[in-house]
């Protein structure tokens, strides 16, 4: 192990101590809930969990709040969602990708390609779909609170513009953790590379990597528009995040209380999405300015090449119709 993979570990453990030590202090007098984030302060999704406390300290009179810890300081997401299963932590803010293999329904919105637009994904995801989809978490012990938007994700490498599938050949990409990824990536013709997303950076500078796929605000906040500055708006996927709670802390709360923090969480979502379109604006200015190339992509081809991905993953009765739901809302 190396001295800095030590020394985040030894901070990780020092943050989660301090998080356990808030939670257990504040129970004889009020309920700090502490929720993750693996993105930095200021950042859409963590500001948004900070107004939903506000909210939350409002409407129960400061018996209820949230402490959010930020910059993977309680680890990275699949290390939240343990921590959040098991009850050491409350709540995180967590990408839908590492959920794919646990709760089977959020396959569906992080399909490639699925929704047509932002506006789309936003009216699919806040009606009876997005609720279907949360109730799911319930048996894997976690609460579903409220989606957050992730904004559309495009790839991005040091090589070269990419135009056409045709381009990604030979070129080796940072996926997240998830078989959709992979399958996604891999049927375009470039090689997945599975890698933490705090792995990213340095894996690019040293050559391990050729570039990633993310969204503008994290392309700007990681700082990998220094490393691949070629951006190429394939915009292949739309997937929200989803913001859970512990169901073991869940099951602390009075059932007012219960209602406050769902009221909350859901009142959030229009003030992080304020906050993500000027994100999205300003990140992509940003980069421009300082050197990123991005370019357009007719993404027909792209479309076509994802038929063995959805022949491959969506084979359950339930997900075909939550696809053929999701393409039927206009």
């Amino acid at each position: 192990m190396s001295v800095a993979r030590a020394m985040a570990g030894t901070a990780r453990s020092a943050a989660l101590a301090a998080a356990l030590a808030a939670g257990c202090a504040g129970a004889t007098q009020a309920a700090v809930l502490r929720s993750a984030d693996t993105h930095p302060d200021g950042y859409p999704t963590v500001e948004a969990v900070k107004r939903m406390g506000a909210l939350l300290r409002e409407e129960t009179g400061g018996r209820v709040s949230i402490v959010v810890h930020h910059s993977r300081q309680l680890g990275e997401e699949r290390d939240t969602i343990e921590q959040a299963v098991t009850g050491v932590l409350d709540m995180t803010r967590v990408n839908l990708a590492p959920f794919n293999s646990m709760v089977k329904e959020t396959l569906v919105p992080a399909l490639p390609f699925l929704f047509r637009s932002a506006d789309h994904m936003r009216r699919t995801m806040d009606g009876e779909i997005g609720e279907q989809i949360l109730r799911a978490f319930l048996p894997h012990g976690l609460v579903g609170l409220a989606f957050y938007d992730s904004g559309a994700r495009s790839f991005y490498n040091a090589a070269r513009p990419i135009r056409t599938p045709r381009d990604m050949a030979g070129l080796r990409l940072r996926v997240q953790q998830s078989d959709l990824f992979v399958a996604l990536v891999n049927a375009l013709g470039a090689s997945a590379t599975p890698m933490a997303y705090g792995e990213v950076l340095s894996g690019i500078q040293a050559g391990i990597i050729d570039g990633a796929e993310n969204n503008w605000p994290s392309y700007r906040s990681s700082q990998h528009h220094r490393a691949a500055r070629y951006y190429s708006l394939t915009e292949h996927s739309l997937s929200p995040e989803v913001l859970v709670m512990s169901k073991r802390s869940w099951d602390r709360l009075s059932t007012g209380d219960q209602i406050a923090v769902r009221r909350a969480a859901k009142r959030s979502v229009p003030y992080m999405r304020g906050l993500w379109d000027t994100a999205e604006y300003e990140a992509r200015r940003a980069v421009e300015a300082e050197g990123a190339v991005v370019n357009e992509v007719d993404k027909t081809p792209f479309v076509a090449a994802m038929k063995p991905v959805y022949d491959r993953l969506v084979t359950d009765p339930l997900l075909k119709s939550l696809v053929e739901r999701v393409q039927a809302v206009r």
